[in-house]
């Protein structure tokens, strides 16, 4: 009796390896092929709620997890790409996109399992085009799916036997919070509802459990997957957490409604099973499908009210970036491209304050260590990636119009602008990672260091703000204070790296905190260097 026990262990827990480990590279392989444009997708098409449920369907199908797709949502929200009623409605499109590896598991074809993945192993191993490789992985997942579940089936059939088993499935027949307590229990445990659903879809064909108590657990899978996003969300913007906090009201309230209605859908799935003539599987399958789909038609107009209910549960004044711009109108470039140049000059003024605030939240991240201030700036330097791809789009648009030698010369020096705002962000963000490294190899700057690089950044960050307000005004003289201010950074930085070295002679300083503080003042002379260009623009003699 050991042995069998082992070896059903071994057999149930090997497949469900084998399965979460295929999932992810059918997923992975599929979001490849995919053009990995996920995030773009999500931000560009979800301007309605209802856009958004059809995007969630979409990109979860696409990925093969609900989860994923869920804690991408957050991540945008967080980031202030998408606004909480969009994110609730790609957040529904995610719990019925789900549904369709239920559909896939509900075509039994277990026992070609191994030869399916011997040509996604073919095509991953033997081809050099990146598209066929990609389309390897999907098959070879797709394969792996099927031999993940015969394992956990092989491994589940014994339990027939075991009355204890049979006992509890009778139990949760006869208790329907007890199936589920166990399917949001478990799925909590796994983090895959599609593993916990296809677990359940082998329990069912097993006859190891009666539909009336399988659809309990099946409503307590939904309940369990939402501890992805309650974990994507911890230590994210309060709009991040109220994305989440909606994600669990929107499964809670759903496994209620159909917990009270279970006898009626009970009836309805033995109805399309008689009908269709469905397998076991496919039952579930269907029955995870008519619940997601039913509880987002049944919730969906609610929307506005549960984005009310949960900015009242999570109160606060929610700080994150507008990354998208908000000045490029592309209907001024043919019209009147001297505004459209205007336009562009506004966005790029926006990206300097937002360079200002990026180094103002690393400076105080190198004081307070605080993770808040490290992953706001981190979220400026996304949002500065961001608006340089989409000014620079622009001002290349502009540049097909005829222009005027005085619109001309603006235009290049927008081009030019940009980069160098762009090149902040960088360095800033080269500094963040400094900063990472020290704590996490426990770096110990001296009283002085911290002194010198306190005095260097205050300044530079003066610098840069003299550079942006000479931008925006035009003002030459203090595009001369900055091209001044700029000297005082680099004698400064020379100046500092000398008493790095008698630190370093005297026994006072260590290699490791002498390279990342030479390192800090190199980033931070680049970033002055950044802001005299821009000020060297508007003096109009750059070269």
């Amino acid at each position: 009796m050991e042995l069998e026990w082992q070896q059903m262990l071994f057999e149930f827990f090997g497949g469900l390896g084998i399965f979460l480990f295929s999932i992810k590279y059918m997923g992975d392989g599929l979001q490849k092929s995919a053009g990995d444009r996920l995030r773009d997708i999500l931000d560009r098409y979800t301007t309605n709620p209802f856009m958004g449920v059809l995007v969630g369907i979409i990109v979860t199908v696409l990925i093969q997890s609900s989860s994923g797709t869920t804690v991408i949502t957050v991540g945008l929200v967080s980031a202030g790409f998408m606004k909480l009623r969009q994110a609730i409605g790609v957040i529904m499109g995610a719990n019925i996109g789900t549904t369709i590896t239920a559909f896939i598991i509900g075509f039994d074809v277990g026992g070609y399992a191994l030869p399916i993945m011997a040509i996604g192993a073919f095509l991953i191993f033997f081809f050099k085009k990146h598209i066929v490789q990609n389309v390897g992985e999907v098959i070879f997942g797709f394969g792996g799916l099927f031999l993940g579940l015969e394992l956990m089936s092989g491994g589940m059939k014994p339990l027939r036997e075991l009355e204890a088993f049979t006992d509890f499935t009778l139990a949760m027949s006869d208790h329907s919070f007890l199936g589920l307590l166990a399917g949001t229990i478990f799925t909590l445990i796994v983090q895959s509802s599609s593993a916990t659903v296809a677990i359940l879809q082998g329990l069912y064909s097993e006859n190891l459990l009666s539909l009336q108590g399988a659809l309990p657990v099946l409503f307590g899978d939904n309940i369990g997957t939402t501890i992805t996003a309650i974990l994507a969300s911890l230590g994210a913007s309060v709009a991040a957490k109220r994305a989440a906090a909606t994600h669990v009201l929107f499964n809670v309230i759903g496994s209620v409604i159909f917990l009270i209605l279970l006898i009626p859908f009970t009836l309805y799935i033995e109805w399309i099973s008689g009908v269709l003539d469905l397998e076991s599987k496919m039952q579930i399958a269907f029955a995870h499908g008519s619940f997601n789909v039913a509880n987002t038609i049944i919730q969906f107009p609610l929307i506005g009210a549960w984005a009310y209910l949960v900015t009242k549960l999570i109160p606060g004044d929610d700080v994150s970036i507008e990354y998208k711009p908000k000045h490029l109108d592309v209907n001024f470039i043919e019209q009147s491209p001297s505004i459209a140049i205007g336009q562009a000059k506004e966005e790029i003024l926006r990206m300097g304050a937002l360079s200002i605030q990026g180094l103002e939240k690393t400076y105080a991240y190198l004081k307070t260590k605080n993770k808040r201030d490290s992953d706001l700036a981190y979220q400026v330097e996304d949002a500065l990636n961001n608006l340089d791809q989409k000014i620079t789009d622009y001002l290349v648009k502009i540049s097909s119009q005829p222009l005027s030698d005085q619109d001309s010369s603006r235009h290049n020096m927008l081009m030019d602008t940009v980069r160098d705002i762009e090149r902040i962000g960088d360095h800033f963000e080269n500094i963040l990672e400094l900063i990472e490294y020290q704590e996490v190899h426990r770096i110990v700057l001296t009283p002085d260091a911290i002194e010198d690089v306190s005095e260097m950044f205050e300044l530079t960050i003066k610098t840069v703000e003299k550079a942006i307000e000479a931008l925006n005004t035009n003002d030459v003289k203090l595009a001369q204070e900055v091209a001044e201010q700029e000297n005082v950074i680099d004698k400064m930085e020379r100046q500092f790296r000398k008493n790095h070295i008698l630190r370093v002679n005297e026994g006072k300083c260590s290699g490791q905190a002498g390279i990342m503080f030479v390192d800090i003042l190199s980033n931070l002379e680049r970033i002055g260097d950044h802001a005299c260009n821009v000020a060297e623009a508007v003096l109009g003699r750059r070269t």
